[in-house]
């Protein structure tokens, strides 16, 4: 049973725990880094909001997968009741999402960033990044109406025995719901991924553009097949491109998988590498962020007492 596959094997375990150990790790200083930037300085960049939101929330995330974890891969019998497994797994569901969100956000700011003064979206340069957060708020409304079918369908099993009911960990599994009510929370989670996903798409793409765009002028201008070297906004700008591709990829994979592990009738192996995936660009992004702002890596440098 996938139980003894994966609580048994330390490879696994240790995989995973590492994996949850270095992005708790990175999130954390990149959101002490951003909260000390709201603190200390007047003119934060427009992008330092949503990227300290996107700390918290991958931070929040990994936390929450770490202690459903140590259900699925301890040796200890499984103690959760109902109330502990619905709030946990929806908690986590719903970080997820705003995950997706603050994401999108990032990208449609920087595109707004990176526009020019005669474009149509020059006129939202003037807003603070805080008029954004109303719209964060109104998806969180409507995340938390999309994955309240996990307080229907997730139920405490500390003795996992039906084969009808889709293993979480194990004192957590999802029991089928109706085909009504699938369908419904299917559809509102559906227009969900399809509008986040091409607002991101939509917006990497305009970032791209202007920055083909750019460099086709300074090779121009410069009469040189060289371009100089670039802005700190287009620096930026080239970062949240590799964040948005490798989120997009990302998640691709995970629906993929997960979709897979369905007709696999709840294989082990499909399992364990979803647990992987689902959780790889909260740290992986955290890490890029990081690696590509001298502020930070001056924090952290500072922070381990060096020059």
């Amino acid at each position: 049973m996938i139980r003894k596959d994966l609580y048994q094997n330390t490879v696994i375990r240790s995989t995973i725990f590492f994996e949850y150990a270095i992005g708790i790790l990175a999130n954390a200083i990149l959101l002490l880094f951003h909260i000390l930037i709201f603190l200390l300085e007047h003119n934060p960049k427009p992008t330092d909001l949503p990227i300290g939101l996107l700390a918290l929330t991958h931070l929040a995330m990994l936390i929450t997968a770490a202690f459903i974890a140590t259900d699925i891969l301890m040796y200890w019998e499984g103690f959760w009741d109902d109330i502990t497994c619905k709030s946990l797994v929806y908690l986590h569901r719903f970080i997820r999402a705003l995950s997706v969100c603050i994401t999108c956000l990032l990208s449609v700011l920087q595109a707004i960033t990176l526009s020019p003064r005669n474009s149509w979206l020059a006129k939202f340069k003037s807003k603070s990044p805080r008029h954004y957060l109303c719209s964060v708020l109104v998806l969180w409304v409507f995340y938390m109406l999309a994955n309240s079918h996990i307080f229907l369908s997730v139920i405490g099993t500390p003795n996992f025995t039906s084969s009808n009911l889709v293993y979480v960990s194990k004192s957590c599994s999802v029991c089928p719901i109706s085909h009504t009510l699938r369908q419904v929370f299917s559809t509102l989670l559906t227009l969900r991924e399809v509008f986040l996903m091409g607002l991101m798409f939509l917006s990497s793409g305009y970032m791209a553009l202007l920055l083909c765009r750019h460099k086709r002028w300074s090779q121009h201008l410069h009469h040189t097949s060289l371009s100089p070297n670039a802005s700190p906004v287009q620096r930026a700008t080239q970062t949240i491109l590799l964040l948005m591709s490798f989120f997009l990829v990302m998640s691709i994979l995970f629906y993929s998988i997960h979709v897979s592990r369905i007709m696999w009738n709840d294989d082990p192996i499909l399992f364990y590498i979803l647990i992987l995936v689902g959780h790889i660009y909260a740290t992986v992004s955290t890490l890029v962020l990081i690696s590509a702002d001298k502020r930070v890596i001056i924090f952290v440098r500072t922070m381990c007492g060096r020059e």
